[in-house]
């Protein structure tokens, strides 16, 4: 309850804010809510109901930013899946594998890094996954700088999913529906 996904004037996501920014927003007439907790904060004289969504009452133009190279952005790409056997893994014991291996050479980049389980990656050492016999499912890549991955970073309420559904469904989808 205490962040609040923030919509721009065409309701697509924003960021995340903290609860007081987001009041704050909303007391000096930057944004409105969209959706609400269901109670209320206030004075005896000026009630205002708490905000799970707000939406920018004016447009902000957004760069599109660069994702920082992380473990856990790596794993969140991955979807937390192996990209050898792709058997899901545990959350707390995912690894981060070099497909060419860093002891050769291999870059610590997006494009060379991917979520593995631990046997496998026992399996493929200090390997190319060609010569430890395996093969990857998907070819890594750097991620497209779009606001579900910086939302999916924190755990928001279920409300949350009206409004970045658009982030979860193919192009092809979207299109089909038209």
């Amino acid at each position: 309850m205490s962040t609040v996904l923030v919509l721009n004037q065409s309701m697509e996501p924003l960021n995340v804010t903290t609860l007081r920014r987001a009041v704050r927003l909303v007391y000096v007439g930057k944004a409105t809510i969209v959706h609400d907790h269901g109670r209320e904060i206030g004075t005896p004289t000026f009630q205002m109901r708490l905000p799970s969504v707000i939406r920018m009452l004016y447009y902000i133009v957004t760069k599109p930013r660069p994702i920082a190279l992380t473990k856990k952005n790596v794993l969140l790409r991955d979807e937390y899946v192996c990209q050898y056997c792709g058997g899901e893994t545990d959350r707390s014991s995912a690894t981060v594998d070099h497909v060419v291996p860093s002891s050769r050479g291999g870059r610590s980049v997006f494009e060379n890094l991917v979520c593995c389980c631990a046997p496998c990656n026992a399996r493929k050492r200090d390997r190319a996954p060609k010569e430890a016999g395996m093969r990857l499912r998907r070819k890594p890549r750097r991620p497209v700088t779009i606001p579900w991955l910086v939302v999916r970073r924190h755990t928001g309420p279920a409300a949350w999913a009206n409004y970045l559904g658009i982030y979860n469904v193919s192009i092809e989808e979207r299109h089909a529906d038209l």
